[in-house]
């Protein structure tokens, strides 16, 4: 009970968020008293950065990578291309959003997709004076498919890059599961979405409203470094999957030649377009914190009763056969992480996978599922994932306020069919690619 109790009470103010006190600092806080109070050991502290340490600075990478080529302008240029790909037809744009949406979340994760392509969303829904109606439509669209796609590389997700580490799963075995998988999410969220925003999409919409998308482009030096880079970084992943080499040296290494190039380290009489300084500023350095501090907490809880309940829970699906195993890890992690924040629960399900006696192919599918459900999960309920909070925040700021009953009611109803669609994917995927014995 004590475990539970502070872990409450961390997660009450990691989504609060006391004026002062950010996520990290509200974490640390909550390993501290669980620290204290004995919950967790300095033993502990060791095993979960561990855990943590690798996925969290890739993850500080990729989103400065992000950030800076928000700055220069290419997602901006990206989506202006998207819109007149249109062609005047809401019902090709709202696919066409979603599709790009989707593009950005596999390469930039889906807090890049989520809090850098909103913003220009609005912006151009704006510019196209659709009513709130449909804007809305596309707004949610926005922020769902940057989770539901966020399965096919490993830096996709965090949750992904977490549980790659931990179960020792390469960058080219993990592309091998999940990228097949992460079509049939694609394909079944622009399904649903389709059909439940279906009378809200406008027919036509007038092109001649939109900017030329090179006027976007505020840094071209970085801008043509963009898919140059972005080839040789993916490129670089999947060459030292085999190697022993931590993701975030390759992101890290990424970033800083991105930084050297918007710096204009080779030329330093010529002047910066990019703020580096804000850049690096509001990178998401308190993730740091967060992940250290909040997986303490968890593990602690873990260790108090939680790791095991769920190992046993996993135990008895296992013996129900691999679909049902498949079915049943997927959306119990999807919603613990609804209740209790998906990077908590993936340390959950990790730690439970990882006790649990069972056959190697189930226990695979086990590691996929959770996976999944952590990373699909979250769009059940607003505290579902750091992310989502983060949006909503966002599109508070640009004027379009959605309640949490809202969030939820549209939540429920497009997740569950997408996350159920999803789960059977891996559950006939893996052991097609998975070797006998």
């Amino acid at each position: 009970m004590l475990a539970l109790a502070i872990f409450v009470a961390t997660l009450t103010l990691v989504i609060w968020q006391p004026r002062g006190l950010g996520i990290g600092v509200s974490a640390l806080g909550g390993a501290a008293v669980a620290l204290a109070a004995g919950v967790v050991s300095w033993a502990d502290v060791a095993v979960v950065w561990g855990i943590v340490w690798d996925a969290t600075f890739t993850f500080v990478a990729l989103i400065i990578i992000s950030l800076i080529l928000d700055e220069a302008g290419f997602f901006a240029w990206a989506a202006l291309h998207i819109a007149r790909w249109g062609n005047g037809r809401g019902r090709l744009l709202f696919p066409l959003i979603v599709l790009l949406g989707a593009l950005i979340a596999s390469t930039f994760a889906n807090d890049g997709a989520a809090l850098l392509l909103t913003p220009i969303v609005v912006a151009i829904l704006l510019r196209l004076s659709f009513t709130p109606a449909a804007a809305l439509a596309f707004i949610i669209a926005t922020g769902f498919v940057a989770d539901t796609t966020s399965l096919p590389l490993v830096i996709s997700n965090l949750v992904n890059i977490v549980s790659a580490n931990y179960f020792d799963i390469g960058f080219d075995r993990y592309a091998q599961v999940m990228v097949p998988v992460n079509l049939v999410s694609l394909g079944a969220t622009l399904a649903v979405l389709g059909v439940y925003f279906r009378h809200d999409i406008p027919p036509r919409y007038d092109v001649t409203r939109l900017e030329a998308p090179a006027s976007a482009i505020r840094d071209h030096y970085v801008f043509r470094a963009a898919f140059p880079l972005l080839g040789l970084l993916l490129a670089a992943l999947f060459m030292t999957a085999r190697w022993p080499l931590p993701f975030s040296v390759t992101m890290g290494a990424a970033a800083l030649v991105l930084i050297a190039i918007a710096g204009r380290v080779w030329a330093p009489g010529r002047p910066r377009v990019i703020a580096l300084g804000r850049v690096v500023k509001n990178a998401p350095w308190q993730i740091v914190l967060f992940s250290l501090g909040m997986y303490l907490v968890v593990y602690g809880l873990g260790n108090a009763w939680l790791t095991a309940s769920t190992s046993g829970m996993l135990e008895w699906l296992s013996r129900q056969g691999d679909i049902i195993a498949t079915l049943g890890t997927g959306f119990a992690a999807a919603l613990l992480a609804s209740i209790m924040n998906n990077m908590p629960a993936t340390l959950i399900g990790a730690l439970a996978i990882d006790q649990a006696q069972v056959p190697a192919l189930t226990r695979e599918l086990m590691v996929y599922a959770n996976v999944v459900g952590n990373d699909l999960g979250p769009k059940f309920t607003p505290i579902g994932s750091l992310a989502t909070l983060l949006w909503l925040h966002v599109l508070a700021g640009k004027g379009y306020r959605i309640s949490w009953g809202q969030y939820m009611k549209v939540g429920v109803v497009i997740t569950t069919p997408v996350l159920l669609a999803t789960l059977l994917a891996l559950a006939f995927w893996l052991p097609a690619v998975t070797p006998a014995g």
